[in-house]
C-alpha cells in the first residue's frame, strides 16, 4: 500500500469521524431542545386545558404499606406519601430569578423520558404544599436547559408553583449546595445539610453538575412562605 493511499484513507476517516461529532453536537445542542420545546408546550397546553375544565391532578390517597410475607420487618405505621398520576403533569413551576419567561411543567417521576418533557417530581416525596419535602429534578443542559442558570439562585429567591387552584410561594434558604448523586438524604422529609432543624413544608430542587457532566449534583432548598388561591391573582413574588 502506497503512502499516498494511506494518507488518503486516514484523511477520509478523519472527515467521517468529524462529521459524526458535528452531528452529535447538533443533536445535543439543538435537536434535544427542539424536542423538549414541543413536548413541554404539549404538557403546558394539556395542563391549562384541564384547569380550564376544572380538573386538577390531586395526589391519590395515601396507603399504609403492609409487610412482605418473606421478610421479618414489621409493617410501617406511617402512611405512605401520596402519589400524583405517574408520568403526568400536575403543576407549573416558575423561578423569576431565572428569567421573566421561565416556566416549566412538573410531571410525576424522574425517569429519563419524563425529564425530556419538563421537570420531575421525586416519587415518594411530599405533595405540593404539604408537610415534608416536595422534591423536583431537572436537566442542567439538553432538553431545553431548564436549570442552566441554577448557580444563580440566591437566598430569598422565590420559587412559585401552582396546581391550578393555589399558588405556593417558596423561598430559597441558601446558595446551591454541591454533592454527589448517592447523597439521597438531600430529599429527605427534613433534608440533610439543609440547615432545617425540624419538620416543615420544604421544597428541594436538584440538577446535574458540572454544566455538561453528571458526576455531582447541585441542590437548592426552600421553605413555604405563602399560599393564595389562583382567583386572587398572581403572587407579588413574580415582581420581586
Amino acid at each position: 500500500m502506497s503512502v499516498r493511499l494511506i494518507v488518503r484513507t486516514f484523511s477520509e476517516l478523519c472527515i467521517t469521524v468529524g462529521a459524526l461529532i458535528i452531528l452529535f453536537v447538533v443533536y445535543v445542542l439543538f435537536w434535544t431542545g427542539v424536542k423538549a420545546a414541543g413536548a413541554t408546550e404539549g404538557q403546558i397546553d394539556g395542563l391549562q386545558d384541564r384547569w380550564a375544565r376544572g380538573a386538577v391532578s390531586a395526589p391519590a390517597p395515601a396507603v399504609s404499606p403492609s409487610s412482605s410475607p418473606t421478610t421479618d420487618a414489621p409493617a410501617s405505621t406511617a402512611p405512605a406519601p401520596a402519589a400524583y398520576p405517574d408520568g403526568k403533569a400536575f403543576a407549573m413551576l416558575y423561578i423569576p430569578r431565572l428569567g421573566k419567561g421561565w416556566e416549566w411543567p412538573i410531571l410525576e417521576n424522574t425517569k429519563v423520558r419524563t425529564l425530556q418533557k419538563g421537570l420531575g417530581h421525586y416519587r415518594g416525596t411530599a405533595s405540593l404544599g404539604a408537610t415534608g419535602n416536595f422534591a423536583v429534578a431537572g436537566h442542567r443542559r439538553t432538553y431545553g436547559d431548564p436549570f442552566k442558570d441554577f448557580p444563580k439562585l440566591r437566598p430569598g429567591d422565590a420559587v412559585i408553583v401552582t396546581d391550578g387552584t393555589t399558588w405556593f410561594t417558596y423561598r430559597i434558604d441558601k446558595k446551591p449546595y454541591r454533592t454527589v448523586p448517592s447523597d439521597t438524604g438531600v430529599i429527605d422529609p427534613v433534608p440533610r445539610k439543609s440547615g432545617f432543624d425540624g419538620p416543615g413544608r420544604y421544597l428541594t430542587l436538584t440538577t446535574c453538575d458540572p454544566e455538561w457532566g453528571s458526576s455531582h449534583r447541585l441542590i437548592a432548598w426552600a421553605h413555604l412562605d405563602e399560599t393564595r388561591p389562583v382567583t386572587d391573582g398572581r403572587p407579588a413574588a413574580f415582581h420581586s
